[in-house]
């Protein structure tokens, strides 16, 4: 018998959560968007934590080969 009110309120629930548009914060995500230039300095401080010679995994393979023993 409770289950007519039980369905009704998750109704509700998801009706409120598919039309709720909150507020955009227009400035913070244009100061998002643009980059962080803290995030420069931070990669001069600490230039050992940089990847200067791109993706370097570890691993000395070319992409499609092969190791073999």
């Amino acid at each position: 018998m409770g289950r007519g009110r039980q369905k009704a309120k998750h109704t509700k629930v998801a009706r409120e959560l598919k039309y709720f548009s909150p507020d955009t914060n227009y400035n913070a995500l244009e100061r998002e968007l643009a980059g962080n230039p803290r995030l420069e300095e931070d990669l001069d401080k600490w230039p050992e934590y940089t990847d200067t010679y791109g993706d370097d995994d570890g691993d000395d393979l070319d992409e499609g080969t092969v190791k073999t023993a």
